[in-house]
């Protein structure tokens, strides 16, 4: 089987999650035999997109045209645009808008929870919705204590010094607001945040928090794969504070690496996290607070193990197979006949 992933408008989001997730269906592909491409020519069997910019749609169509199935993965709803970028929240309906026309281009929208799957049935797309994780390279993220040390060293962490780490763009719907708050009541402790967002599209709120952050937090910007997968193997916790995700690829890396995992109790997890079992839950900051003194004073089980059956449940090679059995299910159409010469039409 041949499957073209579209990269015509990946460069635009290649630091993002969506970034990585096309960079995840490519090795889960190949480690199933799938000869991936990103040409038109030779033809493949099915054609994959992940973004929804004006090429994306373009791409579906011609693909359609030619008698090539389209899936598309369903990596964004209305609900985690909002509280994003500056000013995301009025154009929040036009973006829900603008995706219905996108996904209705496909003959299958994947994505990679019941609880996005849930919201994207609720739009009215015409395509079936079904579910598939993004999945996580549990060969590359994997516990590593050397690699933890050098995380460490390079930020100066004596023997003992707790240290927890975050990842996303610096939106209030990540819980950027509430990991600074953490920090600062927290101030024995240093706390990490990954990632990097054009300031001119930070709302304004977060720019004065950043500014006026405590000193025990780190801005350490974007980094490549194999730092933060450093970061991970050497941080007492993960805190993951977003309100709203569709999956979230740091959750599943940090737990492929080890780190026990603390996120905010919101409804995408149901079902595939659970609190106490393979990570810890809080609904509010007081909450997390508490949950996060409790594994790093080590006052709570350690669920590490299960966190990394979670991963694994979710490696590469699994997802490969399974997108296998989607393309097999695609729809197969003939291409549009090819229009007449110009002279043929005066015989």
């Amino acid at each position: 089987m041949r499957v073209h992933i579209y990269t015509g408008s990946l460069a635009l989001v290649g630091k993002s999650g969506v970034g990585q997730a096309a960079n995840h269906q490519r090795a889960a592909l190949q480690s199933a035999g799938v000869e991936v491409v990103t040409q038109w020519q030779p033809p493949a069997d099915a054609i994959h997109i992940n973004t929804v910019l004006p090429c994306s749609v373009r791409a579906a169509r011609k693909a359609r045209r030619r008698g090539i199935p389209v899936l598309w993965y369903g990596h964004s709803t209305e609900e985690d645009f909002r509280q994003s970028f500056a000013g995301s929240n009025l154009l929040a309906p036009l973006f829900k808008r603008w995706l219905c026309h996108c996904y209705n281009q496909a003959d299958l929208i994947l994505t990679p929870t019941p609880y996005a799957a849930n919201i994207l049935q609720g739009y009215g797309l015409r395509p079936p919705v079904r579910v598939l994780s993004n999945g996580v390279d549990t060969a590359f993220f994997a516990p590593d204590p050397v690699r933890g040390a050098a995380f460490r060293e390079k930020y100066g962490l004596a023997d003992g010094q707790k240290a927890v780490v975050s990842a996303g763009h610096f939106f209030e719907r990540k819980g950027i607001l509430d990991f600074i708050a953490l920090a600062r009541r927290m101030p024995g402790v240093w706390f990490f945040w990954f990632g990097h967002t054009d300031p001119a599209l930070v709302p304004r709120a977060v720019r004065k928090a950043m500014q006026t952050a405590p000193p025990n937090l780190c801005f350490a910007g974007f980094v490549t794969q194999a730092a933060l997968r450093d970061a991970y193997c050497g941080a007492d916790a993960f805190l993951f504070c977003s309100h709203e995700e569709t999956e979230g690829i740091v959750v599943l890396e940090a737990l492929a690496c080890g780190v026990p995992v603390l996120v905010r109790d919101i409804p995408v997890y149901k079902g595939w996290l659970t609190d106490g079992v393979n990570v810890y839950k809080a609904a509010d900051n007081a909450g997390l607070q508490t949950k996060l003194a409790g594994i790093l004073q080590h006052r709570l089980p350690d669920v590490t193990a299960a966190g990394r059956t979670v991963a694994e449940e979710r490696a590469l090679p699994v997802i490969g197979q399974a997108l296998l059995g989607h393309y097999a299910a695609l729809p197969r159409r003939q291409a549009a006949p090819a229009p007449l010469p110009c002279a043929a039409h005066s015989l």
